[in-house]
């Protein structure tokens, strides 16, 4: 199993919604994530090196959303 990454911008106020993400793959999947601020804009979760669900214009994957993907991208 690789490792959950969320990567979120501080400036951005996307704490909430990394912790909420966080949350939902721990509730739904009992995977712990690292929370790792940045900037620029950045709210993406990664599987290992892999991106599996990120921020793009006009749309935030929900914690929903993120579940799916990560469990997509384990199979």
């Amino acid at each position: 199993m690789s490792d959950v990454t969320i990567v979120y911008c501080r400036p951005c106020g996307y704490e909430k919604r990394a912790k909420e993400a966080a949350v939902a793959l721990r509730r739904q999947l009992g995977l712990e994530s690292d929370l790792v601020p940045g900037k620029g804009g950045v709210f993406q979760v990664k599987l290992g090196d892999r991106i599996v669900a990120s921020r793009s214009k006009g749309h935030f994957p929900d914690g929903d959303e993120i579940v799916a993907a990560v469990t997509a991208a384990q199979d």
